[in-house]
């Protein structure tokens, strides 16, 4: 059947996509809050399928909503994906946007919620800028990573908004590992593994292992060793269009290439990962002006009192 032409002047159809963490009261009730302002504005939601659906299916605001899987087709024919949660959560749904090539707004219910955008406390805010469409959209870096065997046969592929990390498989022993920066060696050592990352991930796994916080305006990537057994084992930032490398010697322990914690690909001994700027960057949701400094120092609390700020002249 052939598919009639819209009419002159129809609008399409408006639909997000809702990806809550569902393991508390309290976030039941915010997803709830969500889908009454989003659907009482005559915007479609659905929502993202959870391990346990009772807390949705047993909600009187969340009961009716159409429920879909987390494959690449989750967002489809969505302008947004909207998640209530933390990190985790977030790069979730990430993966749903990136696939779709849509934007993502994160509201934080967690702990520190570095990936969101706005607070549970400004929930109706945020959802009253989405359902206006006052919002701007800024793009961050990805990374793709190819993974080869020990013949130069792909054995798959991925994507990472925050890192890509190479992880030893084999805890009583150490991945016997080899970098490689634009096709030259750079250095081989013993290790637990090496993260690779983008600006936006230096906050995350990158910096627990002693990276540098780089901002996300900034483009580049990470390489940090993880417990790497070298006297050289110093955090690396390079090209973003440099072509960072790890390969594993054939007589090393299993590796795992996992991209942002849970999209992993398995790293037989003396194969090689091979990581490069990702082809789409991801559509961030801005709500306001508030800078990536002031965000640094309110999630991780930093002190600045004492602070004068830039002399002003008479």
């Amino acid at each position: 059947m052939t598919e009639q032409p819209q009419a002159r002047g129809a609008q399409k159809k408006r639909e997000i996509l809702l990806v809550p963490h569902t393991t508390r009261s309290g976030n039941i009730a915010a997803a709830a809050r969500a889908a009454e302002l989003i659907t009482g504005a005559g915007i479609s939601l659905r929502i993202l399928e959870q391990n346990d659906m009772r807390p949705v299916v047993e909600h009187p605001s969340l009961a009716s909503l159409e429920t879909v899987p987390h494959t690449a087709e989750a967002a489809k024919g969505c302008e947004l994906v909207l998640v209530l949660g933390g990190d985790g959560t977030f790069l979730r749904a990430a993966d749903l946007a990136h696939a779709q090539d849509i934007p993502v707004l994160g509201i934080n219910l967690g702990h520190v919620g570095f990936l969101a955008e706005g607070e549970a406390e400004s929930l109706d805010l945020a959802i009253g800028r989405v359902i206006d469409k006052t919002y701007r959209v800024e793009e961050r870096m990805t990374i793709d990573s190819t993974v080869f065997d020990d013949e130069g046969n792909i054995i798959d592929t991925g994507w990472a908004l925050n890192e890509v990390s190479v992880e030893n498989l084999n805890r009583r022993g150490v991945l016997d590992a080899i970098l490689e920066v634009d096709e030259r060696p750079v250095s081989s050592f013993g290790c637990d593994g090496v993260l690779i990352s983008t600006p936006t991930g230096s906050t995350a796994y990158a910096f627990s292992a002693g990276g540098p916080v780089m901002w996300p305006s900034l483009d580049a990537i990470l390489v940090v060793p993880n417990n790497a057994h070298t006297l050289f084992a110093k955090p690396l930032v390079v090209s973003p269009n440099s072509m960072v490398a790890v390969e594993s010697r054939p007589t090393t322990s299993p590796a795992m290439v996992v991209m942002d914690g849970f999209r992993p690909i398995a790293m037989p001994p003396g194969s090689r990962t091979e990581v490069v700027r990702g082809k789409r960057a991801v559509k961030w949701v801005r709500l306001d002006d508030s800078t990536f400094t002031d965000r640094l120092v309110q999630k991780f609390r930093l002190p600045v009192s004492g602070w004068r700020g830039p002399a002003t002249p008479k």
